[in-house]
């Protein structure tokens, strides 16, 4: 089995305990790797690292330098994506298809933020006669990120490249679950000439190594993405220093479809919505409202699109593969069959392909309709290929609902009606909408982030350089 170490100042090291952690296929729940078990000392030594690399050549670099070194590091992940992508198949189970997507949106990042390093400029403020004021944006410092195991390689990405393109120094720690990915970025990032320090990889348990990253006296801003209750402890450890972070904690995202909606054109992206990725995603598409005098003809046609998911292996690139974990597995399942004991109509399954492991961590997409409104599977993230049809009467019931759960986002406006677009879009709680469309590619330029318990703060686009940034006021006095 293939044994992966943490990386410290430039170097691969093992954890200082000597224990590992094993890497497990979803597909067959059998071992074929280990990944270094970090733990506070672990952390401890790569903070320290980080911090050194800031008072070295990585705190000396320009902006300019720190965004050819970004720019290096997209070529080199262009040139092994097929490699990036096996990892990530490999690790999570889900479909090549989406894995190489995975892996080109990766270099899309460092690409996207290596050009924007030098081109965050600050402003002038006119005050008294005799004084010069300037507001510079500057690094945190060492940041913080913890990364999820549903896109290992596009979060590291998404949360890194922003940070080292605005100076600072970063020690990432990936979920135990799959992080091969991400470990292999770093050592692309190496061979792009990211100085020693200046990317340190600490694998381990999100409660040894990630509390002991959050809760630093060393680390001055932390990332976070994961389950709300998981953020709370996020909040609580980095607010004892007095550190902010930033927050992506999950979503119960609605589409919701108008009667006088294109269906040819929103069907298939609804159903992709919430079976992309198994349903593992922060931003599935978990409910979907139609408008009542509609909702047999749309129900109808979901159910059959819905019925012809099959599921299975990266290699056989279906619609969706396995979930990550037996955990995963049996709360997915606990939520499907809460829902069938309910009575609520179970409308269509998709099928698992012929010649899978009993063993691998595989579920049938799950299509329930006329779901009460105040059930778990309609109120609560599953975080599974389970999509729940509710129906709604008019305009203002269908905001009420899409507004009814404690997250807030993404959302799906589907109308050819220009004036309810525009309402509908300002009064949905959400961080995103998306109009007669959804998803838009991922968007590395769109900003992204929820409201309520879906968290807070932004990722993505120019506003996560500011986030990973904070200002600096001087002012000169010349007389």
């Amino acid at each position: 089995m293939k044994k992966s170490q943490l990386l410290i100042d430039g170097q691969w090291v093992d954890a200082l305990a000597g224990e590992t952690i094993d890497v497990i296929d979803p597909c067959t729940a059998i071992p074929f790797g280990t990944i270094a078990r970090g733990q506070v000392q672990d952390v401890d030594r790569a903070v320290k690292a980080a911090q050194g690399a800031l008072d070295g050549a990585w705190g000396r670099m320009t902006a300019t330098e720190r965004g050819r070194i970004l720019q290096r590091l997209a070529q080199i992940i262009v040139a092994n994506g097929e490699e990036l992508a096996q990892l990530e198949a490999r690790d999570t189970g889900k479909p090549m298809s989406v894995a190489r997507a995975d892996a080109a949106a990766v270099a899309r990042y460092f690409e996207f933020y290596g050009g924007a390093a030098d081109k965050i400029h600050g402003q002038t403020i006119p005050y008294l006669n005799g004084y010069n004021v300037s507001v510079v944006r500057v690094p945190h410092g060492v940041t913080g990120h913890i990364i999820p195991w549903n896109y290992p390689a596009q979060m590291m990405g998404r949360t890194l490249a922003p940070a080292l393109a605005m100076g600072n120094a970063a020690v990432v720690k990936p979920s135990e679950d799959a992080c091969l990915s991400a470990l292999k970025l770093a050592e692309l990032a190496m061979e792009a000439g990211l100085p020693p320090g200046a990317l340190n990889i600490v694998t381990g348990y999100g409660a040894e190594a990630g509390a002991a990253l959050t809760a630093h006296p060393g680390v001055n801003f932390v990332t976070f993405t994961g389950s709300p209750e998981a953020g709370i402890l996020v909040q609580q450890a980095t607010a004892r220093n007095n550190v902010p972070c930033v927050l992506e904690l999950g979503g119960k995202s609605p589409q919701i479809v108008f009667e006088d909606a294109d269906f040819d054109k929103a069907i298939p992206i609804i159903v992709k919505a919430i079976s992309q990725n198994a349903g593992q995603t922060c931003s599935a598409g978990s409910r979907l409202l139609i408008q009542q005098s509609v909702y047999d003809d749309v129900i109808k046609a979901v159910a059959k699109r819905f019925s012809q998911l099959r599921v299975g292996t990266p290699e056989m690139d279906l619609d969706c593969g396995p979930l990550i974990s037996a955990r995963q597995q049996s709360r997915v399942h606990a939520f499907i069959r809460n829902a069938v004991e309910q009575g609520i109509p179970l409308l269509a399954q998709g099928e698992l392909a012929d010649g899978l492991s009993n063993k691998g961590f595989f579920i049938a997409p799950a299509l329930f309709g006329q779901v009460p409104r105040d059930t778990r599977i309609a109120t609560q993230e599953i975080f599974g290929p389970v999509l729940s049809a509710i129906p709604f009467f008019n305009e203002e019931d269908a905001i009420q609902l899409a507004n009814a759960t404690e997250f807030g986002l993404v959302a799906g406006v589907w109308t050819e009606n220009g004036s309810r677009q525009s309402r509908v879009a300002q009064r949905v709680a959400s961080g995103q909408v998306f109009i007669n469309c959804y998803g838009a590619g991922g968007g590395v330029e769109l900003p992204f982030g929820g409201v309520k318990k879906s968290g807070y703060g932004r990722e993505k686009g120019f506003v996560a350089l500011e986030e990973m940034s904070t200002t600096k006021t001087i002012v000169q006095h010349f007389e």
